[in-house]
């Protein structure tokens, strides 16, 4: 998905050039096919080739999995999910990055969030 999202379009022959230590076209193919069946992507033909695009920009995407990631490991808690964040990062939060953080919440706090 971060090959064709990075381009906004791609064919297999794209991702297999895109990608670090890629696995064969064949078998790129079929996860593009998967993702395809499980409404990531779609498709359309551009005379021999099949050309994939995201069905969702990153940014919904993004928020999606996160939400699944959130349910499926923290039982939904964005508290824990954020503190096993922070608690990990090898090189802590920036001062900008905390300041940041502090007036999303405060926000989310004025708009009853």
């Amino acid at each position: 998905m971060d090959a064709v999202f990075a381009s906004g379009e791609a064919t297999v022959n794209k991702v297999v050039e895109t990608i670090p230590s890629p696995p064969t076209a064949m078998a790129v193919r079929r996860m593009m096919h998967i993702l395809e069946e499980k409404g990531q992507l779609r498709r359309r033909k551009s005379g021999r080739e099949v050309i994939y695009a995201p069905r969702q920009s990153k940014g919904k995407a993004g928020r999606s999995a996160l939400e699944k990631v959130l349910e499926t490991f923290f039982a939904g808690s964005l508290e824990e999910a954020l503190a096993a964040h922070l608690h990990s990062r090898k090189d802590g939060v920036s001062d900008d990055e905390r300041e940041r953080l502090i007036a999303l919440i405060e926000q989310a706090k004025r708009e009853g969030r």
